[in-house]
């Protein structure tokens, strides 16, 4: 793996890894996350893909916007990819990234070459009860006091509530959670529930014509996993259930979340596919 740039355009930081030609993979981070989040799963792409990873605005080390509406938010990716001359992109978002890989696709196909859904939730009601220590974290009034508070430790039990299995948290990402505020956090929530309000990820995907890889989790605790089946109502998409993970197949699973992103991938350049078959 080699990281080659890394740089700030259109409000988004964003880093390069693997070969500048190879065909390009695009990875979106879900919410109060960071393009830390696929610290696990680069190496495995960059072998052989160009990867970009962008902090989306008001995550990580991205200022934050007035405005967080997925649309938008699409929109601002759009112009990146643009500026980067990158065509027939395979676009990946975990949780609610996927709302915004979603969205990119519907607004501007022609960058989008393959999409990967990695917990996505494809609807409102398939959200789960939250574990006590999010809903500690995320609603008010004790929300925005003990977001100020917010210790290494605290934040690990946090991600660790929404995994099945023990995770090994990049230090950077626990860096990229704390520099997200309150505010960027609950205004990016309340953008991905119109989204979703407003029509369900599997009928957005439907009306397009762009391969679909949904990966999830078999024992998500954040989403109803028997929800992902939904997506089976999507023409040319493809469902992998990973059993014994949750909400964090970048973390949990890394090295087969990055061979079945990479068989996407490779399967959309018209290249012998390397990733695991089902």
């Amino acid at each position: 793996m080699s990281q080659y740039d890394a740089e700030m355009s259109h409000g988004m930081h964003v880093v390069h890894d693997g070969p500048p030609q190879a065909p390009p993979v695009l990875l979106i981070h879900g919410s109060g996350a960071s393009g830390a989040s696929w610290d696990l799963v680069v190496p495995v792409l960059a072998e052989r893909r160009h990867v970009v990873r962008i902090d989306l605005p008001g995550s990580g080390t991205s200022p934050p916007v007035p405005s967080y509406d997925v649309p938008l938010q699409a929109g601002r990716v759009a112009a990146l990819l643009d500026d980067l001359g990158l065509r027939s992109v395979t676009v990946v978002g975990h949780s609610s990234g996927g709302y915004v890989a979603t969205a990119l696709a519907e607004r501007r196909p022609d960058l989008v070459g393959a999409i990967a859904l990695v917990s996505t939730g494809p609807s409102l009601d398939a959200l789960l009860p939250q574990p006590m220590i999010l809903r500690l974290l995320l609603a008010p009034p004790l929300g925005p006091l003990l977001w100020r508070r917010r210790t290494d430790a605290m934040l690990r039990k946090a991600i660790g509530a929404t995994a099945a299995r023990p995770v090994d948290v990049p230090a950077d990402m626990l860096d990229d959670l704390r520099a997200t505020s309150y505010r960027s956090f609950r205004t990016v929530a309340r953008g991905n529930t119109a989204y979703l309000a407003e029509r369900s990820v599997p009928e957005r995907l439907a009306a397009l014509t762009v391969p679909v890889l949904v990966l999830f989790g078999a024992a998500d605790p954040r989403w109803d996993p028997s929800s992902a089946h939904r997506y089976e109502a999507v023409p040319d998409a493809r469902l992998e259930l990973l059993p014994g993970v949750g909400h964090l197949p970048p973390l949990e699973a890394p090295g087969t979340t990055g061979e079945l992103l990479l068989g996407l991938a490779v399967r959309d350049a018209g290249l012998p596919s390397v990733g695991p078959e089902s």
